[in-house]
């Protein structure tokens, strides 16, 4: 299940407060798995990391109320990194795509030749024989 599926599992409108506290360890684990996914991506400093880190680290309270506050602050943290790598992964795209030469596709290059050599078979027939 990939970290913004596991997101809109906790924070989702339509989704279900956890009924367990097995249900609660279970979305606990997997989001912490995505927190350490996503802090490979990214700077170490980084404040959201940090945050999100620290979250983590932190044990699952007792009690159902405050297992299910720190599930969706840690979902919460985990949407935040989320965003940042995809910010920072669409900015770090743009310039290589902006040095990029344009190449044309195979297609477009054969329907080149193709044309080229049907003007020179219309051309070579109009010319008269001597």
């Amino acid at each position: 299940m990939s970290a913004t599926e596991t997101v809109t599992l906790v924070l989702g409108e339509d989704s279900p407060v956890p009924e367990t506290a097995a249900d609660v360890e279970d979305l606990v684990l997997r989001l912490r798995g995505h927190v350490n996914q996503l802090g490979t991506l990214m700077p170490s400093q980084e404040p959201a990391l940090l945050r999100a880190q620290q979250l983590c680290s932190d044990g699952l309270p007792e009690g159902y109320l405050p297992s299910r506050v720190h599930l969706v602050k840690l979902a919460e943290a985990t949407q935040e990194l989320i965003a940042k790598v995809r910010l920072d992964d669409v900015g770090a795209r743009r310039p290589a795509r902006g040095l990029a030469r344009w190449k044309p596709q195979i297609n477009v290059l054969r329907g080149a030749v193709f044309a080229v050599a049907l003007t020179c078979l219309v051309w070579a027939a109009s010319v008269p024989r001597t």
